[in-house]
Formats: structure tokens, sequence, C-alpha cells
């Protein structure tokens, strides 16, 4: 039979620590790699802003260079349910298939584009919405 119990919590300041996680790295076509990173940043009042991170790298010669940097922050506390999740439980089958399919074509269009067009950033947006979206 359990028995009663108490837990007391002190009230204090609210604390975020800041953080980058590398939750998936993949090559998705020769001669390119993709890194997808969660990240927790904090605004001034220690509230966490969660974002999902797509780094696209040109691979030759055994150097990389990155082309382009993608980072998607959460709207909804739905979205950092879904982007917390990725950073304990990893990135599952349905994500890493949006990350591939779409994300990374998506991607792969501005790369050498100094000002990507609002229609090259919308399809980024979708795609990685969708990808935090997924299996909600």
């Amino acid at each position: 039979m359990p028995g009663s119990s108490i837990s007391v919590v002190p009230i204090g300041n609210k604390v975020c620590k800041p953080f980058l996680l590398e939750v998936m790295v993949f090559s998705p076509e020769a001669g390119y790699k993709f890194k997808v990173i969660v990240e927790r940043s904090c605004t001034p009042v220690a509230d966490p802003i969660w974002k999902l991170v797509f780094d696209l790298y040109k691979v030759a010669e055994d150097q990389e260079v990155q082309v382009v940097h993608v980072s998607f922050t959460t709207g909804t506390p739905v979205e950092q349910r879904a982007v917390q999740r990725m950073a304990s439980e990893g990135v599952t089958r349905a994500q890493a298939n949006i990350l591939i399919d779409e994300v990374h074509p998506a991607a792969k269009t501005i790369e050498g584009v100094n000002a990507p067009t609002q229609a090259q950033k919308q399809r980024l947006h979708d795609a990685a919405s969708k990808v935090v979206n997924v299996e909600i």
C-alpha cells in the first residue's frame, strides 16, 4: 500500500539555460551533408525559445563548406513540445523522411543565393513546420 508523500519546491527566479544538441547528421545525396540541431535559447525574462536548425554543407575533398543555415522557431506550445521530444528521443522515421524529401531540396535551392525569395523562404518554412508537426 503506497504511503503518503510530500514535495516541496522552492520558488525563485526562473532559470533558462541555452543549449544546442545535434540530433541528426546525414548525407541526403552525394556531395552534401545535412545537420539537424535542436536549439534552446532564452528570452531576457528566462522563457525558453525552441528552434529546429538545419545546416546544409557541400562536401568536397574531405572539406565541408556550409551553404545554407535555416532556423525554424516554434510558434506554438505543441511545436515546442515536438522539438523538445526530438532533443530527448531523436528524429523519428517520419521526420527523417520529410527532412530528406522536403527540407533538403528546399534548402538546396537556396545554395549560392544571397537574398532568397519569399517563395523560397515559405517553402523552407512549410517543410520545417511539417517536420515539427508530422506526428501531432
